[in-house]
């Protein structure tokens, strides 16, 4: 009988771990950079790559900043989200083309209309390293003070926007 206890109490602690697994949400995987500055870059426009981008220039202002590519199949789902939030003049989004060809996203946005305030291009992903980006599309609400406040990773729904990220960005802008 004593050989049967230990076994069953393994097999009770794997099962317990496994319920747990299963009950988490895979989209919201933790980002250590959520409440930490965002990081640093200078990084090119789209439009204009003689311009510079950095985010030194939004301390101050509440903004999104949204990981996208032109080959990014869940980014085209999105995109009428912030097509719709742009039109809002909520907050101020921009854009950063991912591992991406500058002639392919402005490509793209042209095809699908552009939401962004501004539009940078990370066409060797070193930035989006810096931020922790797993796939596209990835978006971040980032402070006054530069402050990654929350981070959503995948495709941003209506749902999501309205639940989530609105009612987070109008309470920082209050602040």
């Amino acid at each position: 009988m004593m050989r049967f206890i230990l076994p069953f109490v393994v097999f009770v602690i794997v099962a317990a771990f496994l319920y747990i697994g299963l009950g988490l949400n895979p989209r919201e995987v933790p980002s250590p950079l959520v409440g930490k500055a965002a990081p640093a870059f200078m990084l090119p426009q789209l439009d204009e790559p003689s311009k510079q981008f950095s985010p030194q220039d939004m301390k101050g202002k509440v903004w999104l900043l949204n990981v996208w590519a032109s080959w990014c199949t869940a980014c085209e789902s999105e995109h009428p989200v912030f097509m719709e939030l742009s039109r809002q003049n909520i907050v101020p989004i921009y854009g950063m083309d991912y591992k991406d060809k500058p002639e392919n996203g402005a490509a793209w946005l042209r095809q699908h209309g552009n939401p962004y305030t501004l539009v940078i291009s990370d066409s060797e992903g070193r930035v989006g390293i810096d931020y922790g980006v797993y796939g596209v599309p990835e978006t971040y609400v980032i402070d006054k003070q530069g402050i990654i406040q929350y981070k959503h990773i995948g495709g941003v729904s209506m749902q999501v926007l309205n639940e989530k990220i609105l009612p987070m960005v109008k309470e920082l802008q209050a602040k």
